[in-house]
């Protein structure tokens, strides 16, 4: 891919409205992203939006350039070779990340070790081990670089390979006390993130993080965690990405264990320790290559798409409605409800979700 072609790539990746899935099916569309930018205003009216999409400048996506190679950070592009393999294979990759340090460990088989952030000293001491076990087998460890048991499981594979996912930029280092931790990890593992450098995390980037983190991994284990916790977040959609999910069980009179036994409970297999793990990723398939090139797919065949926007937005609810539903609700071929959805994305109108879902925006 050329710089220009880069460029583009990032410049759609950060235009408002465009998420994974949108970005997906405007590459899928149009074939690059060029012509998806050009695009991009008409859709946008045609969807219902009275102003037009923001569409970062080619200065803008040079600044942000500029921004990660100052920190000695790569940009990982989803349409190149180089891009995590099991990262691009989740339905959708994210068009593009950044990675600072090591980003060759990118390419390794990993384990996810997620958790509480207020964790039990046995269950940070269980993690560390676990991760320090797990590097020596040869996996990389991806976690998310917080307090409690992410660090922990940071701290033992900090020797064999260690991977931090990251909500802001891949220079927010939070929380503040893990400064020493992060420097660690941006020299001897690597630091990612789907954020421009310079972001501060917000609430909303932290579901974000958590599809990475499951997405760069085989397995995902979690060590403890409440019922609320955000680490049942990254086991859920470790699931739905194919990828193995083992639990930790605890004490029930203990609040933290209660999210990994009711895990436990949902199917979701014992781990007791990196034997557990090993044993689960011998029986688990290879995550699937992806393909590098996406072509275009051309203009929908449906002539009448504003009828058909319409409709679309009066069944879209915010209950995620799977698009096979909306196919047969409308009687129309995919395409054009794809075409439709994706007009109705880009004028905020519905958000794509992961999955081949949407919902009312």
């Amino acid at each position: 891919m050329s710089e220009e072609a880069r460029r583009d790539w990032l410049r759609l990746a950060r235009s408002e409205n465009v998420g994974p899935v949108t970005f997906r099916e405007l590459i899928r569309r149009y074939g690059a992203a060029s012509r998806a930018l050009a695009a991009l205003p008409e859709l946008s009216r045609r969807g219902g939006r009275a102003v037009p999409v923001r569409i970062p400048s080619a200065a803008d996506a040079d600044a942000e350039l500029a921004d990660g190679a100052a920190l000695g950070a790569r940009l990982l592009v989803a349409a190149e070779p180089d891009f995590p393999p099991a990262l691009a294979a989740i339905d959708p990759p994210p068009p593009v990340i950044w990675a600072r340090g090591q980003s060759d460990l990118l390419a390794r088989p990993a384990v996810a070790i997620v958790g509480a952030r207020i964790a039990s000293a046995a269950g940070q001491r269980f993690a560390r081990g676990l991760a320090s076990e797990l590097g020596q087998a040869g996996y990389a460890i991806v976690s998310g670089m917080a307090r409690g048991i992410d660090a922990a499981a940071h701290e033992g594979s900090l020797a064999t390979g260690s991977i931090a996912v990251l909500a802001g930029g891949v220079d927010d280092v939070y929380p503040p006390e893990h400064r020493g931790l992060y420097e660690r990890l941006a020299e001897t593992g690597c630091v990612v993130s789907e954020s421009a450098p310079g972001t501060a995390a917000q609430a909303r980037d932290f579901p974000r993080r958590n599809r990475l983190i499951s997405g760069l991994a085989l397995a995902v284990v979690v060590v403890e965690a409440e019922m609320r916790s955000g680490s049942l977040i990254t086991a859920r959609l470790a699931a739905e990405q194919g990828r193995e999910v083992l639990a930790v069980p605890g004490s029930p009179l203990d609040p933290r264990a209660k999210g990994t036994n009711d895990l436990i409970r949902q199917g979701a297999a014992i781990c007791e320790g990196a034997d557990d793990v090993l044993r689960a990723l011998e029986a688990l398939s290879s995550v699937r290559e992806p393909a590098h090139e996406p072509g275009a797919a051309g203009e929908p065949c449906d002539r009448d798409l504003e009828a058909l926007r319409d409709r679309i937005a009066e069944l879209l609810s915010p209950t995620p409605t799977p698009r096979d539903e909306l196919v047969r609700a409308t009687g129309a071929a995919a395409a054009p409800v794809l075409a439709a959805l994706t007009e109705l994305a880009l004028a905020g109108r519905a958000d794509l979700l992961p999955g081949g879902f949407a919902v009312k925006a």
